[in-house]
């Protein structure tokens, strides 16, 4: 059977519910399954994940990524989500019959197709040389510090200096590098490698904004909490809501419960209660037993969520269609 890819990739628009329906149609007609689709206002972030043959997924996100530019303008973009483009993330994950080594292959091939188009791209993760490179690094300070490092570039001031210029420059129709560090109203992708993470926001009530942040600072990884915890303390001013909104890079080997536990101790020593939790994408394995979404008061939990469920579906599904059509004298090049 053909391997599968999935790619999640993160978009700097979650206002207009038409911006995720032409992403998804992008992938779609590129030949990738989408899975699901999540927007937040106040993040002003779609999150969309998608499944595919490796060519497939490759080819959806670089047509993914010229609606992006079409659509996105960073130069007129808040949220209180860390970004640095209008696509912002384009992380690539290998789903079955297929090595990382093999996906950081084809993250390298996508972030060329896109630097083509006149992004600039950062590779992080497995996709990094060396491998590894952490995404917060890329996006220290967002858009706008790339903005101000290409404008000092631009008027030959040192300021550049001060940031890394992308791994693959924004190139102009001739194959020019002309963007070293944002394209003007794009900014700059981070494209990367990596392996099934739980993205994960848990809603607090009667606690500060300053709580939230303190009871993240005390879980996430740099601050001796979990290994694989990025966390942030957030107010979602739209919504009304605060959040510790979190990355768990590896849920098989960090228990996202214990996790889940610790913030909520922490804000039941300040006064407050955990108001339940919202789960970004796909609900990954170690999420999937029914018994997690009570304990954890999980917003929106299905099976149709549960991404190894879903995954074996989808691979069931193509099986399927490969006999059908072995058996009517029908082959698929993919």
């Amino acid at each position: 059977m053909t391997p599968v890819v999935g790619a999640v990739p993160n978009f700097s628009e979650g206002r207009d519910p038409r911006f995720p329906d032409a992403v998804a149609d992008a992938f779609a007609e590129a030949g990738c399954e989408v899975f699901h689709v999540t927007s937040d206002p106040d993040h002003h972030r779609s999150v969309i994940t998608v499944a595919g043959p490796p060519e497939a997924v490759e080819d959806g996100a670089v047509a993914a990524s010229i609606v992006a530019m079409r659509e996105i303008d960073m130069r007129h973009h808040e949220g209180v989500h860390p970004r640095v483009g209008a696509l912002d993330v384009l992380p690539f994950v290998p789903f079955y019959g297929i090595s990382m080594e093999e996906v950081a292959r084809l993250a390298r091939r996508a972030g060329h197709r896109i630097a083509a188009l006149g992004i600039p791209v950062y590779f992080y993760g497995q996709a990094s040389d060396p491998p590894g490179r952490p995404l917060a690094s890329i996006r220290r300070g967002g858009f706008e510090a790339l903005a101000l490092a290409a404008d000092a570039e631009d008027d030959g001031r040192p300021g550049s200096a001060n940031r890394a210029a992308a791994d693959l420059p924004g190139q102009d129709a001739d194959g020019a590098p002309v963007h070293r560090f944002a394209h003007p109203s794009a900014g700059a992708v981070c494209v990367g490698a990596r392996q099934v993470l739980l993205a994960w926001n848990v809603d607090v009530e009667g606690v500060s904004q300053e709580d939230t942040r303190e009871i993240a600072a005390s879980v996430r990884e740099s601050g001796g909490g979990f290994p694989g915890v990025r966390a942030l303390g957030v107010r979602l001013p739209r919504q009304g809501r605060l959040q510790v909104s979190m990355n768990l890079e590896d849920p098989s080997a960090t228990d996202p419960l214990s996790v889940f536990r610790a913030v909520e101790r922490g804000v039941r020593q300040r006064g407050g209660r955990v108001a339940g939790v919202e789960v970004i994408g796909m609900i990954p394995d170690p999420l999937s037993d029914p018994a997690v979404a009570p304990a954890t008061a999980v917003r929106g939990w299905s099976e149709d969520r549960l991404l190894g469920r879903r995954l074996q579906a989808y691979l069931a599904a193509r099986s399927s269609a490969g006999r059908n059509a072995a058996r009517a004298g029908i082959t698929f090049g993919a």
